[in-house]
């Protein structure tokens, strides 16, 4: 390898045009055949020639799909990668005040609101773990919806 290394960088230069891109691609490929076992080669060159093309290619193609995705990236909206300050706040205020129209509910509504809304758990579910109808785990559920939306200010 050190006898072939400065043919080899000329080699990659040639084919590529840059020498300090021809430079890396051999320091990569000694690194490679540093860590295989040792390679039995009838032409050493011709072999050094074939792995350094196959890795500059190789190396060419991955700097094509970063720049694809840096210039893809370039296109997002900048509003997409940083939330709004000013949302966040107001979507912390609307949950406190949800939590305090929940928390004035009486507490069977309460209770039915939270397994229902909250937990996710179908109204038949609520109905048979609370011994009540499903008709009045929908009356509870009406009654805690209201009162949240009067809690909002919405109507």
């Amino acid at each position: 390898m050190v006898r072939h290394y400065d043919d080899l960088v000329d080699y990659v230069r040639r084919r590529f045009g840059c020498k300090m891109f021809a430079r890396e691609i051999v320091h990569d490929v000694c690194v490679h055949l540093l860590e295989k076992p040792a390679i039995e080669a009838r032409q050493p060159i011709a072999l050094l020639k074939r792995i350094s093309h196959n890795m500059a290619v190789n190396e060419c193609r991955s700097e094509s799909v970063r720049n694809r995705l840096i210039e893809s990236m370039a296109t997002l909206p900048e509003t997409a990668s940083m939330p709004d300050h000013a949302a966040a706040l107001d979507a912390q205020r609307e949950v406190q005040l949800l939590a305090q129209a929940i928390e004035q509910l009486p507490p069977r509504c309460k209770q039915v609101f939270i397994m229902h809304k909250i937990h996710g758990l179908a109204q038949s579910e609520v109905a048979a773990q609370l011994g009540i109808s499903v008709k009045m785990i929908e009356r509870h559920t009406r009654l805690g919806l209201a009162a949240c939306k009067k809690q909002l200010g919405r109507d």
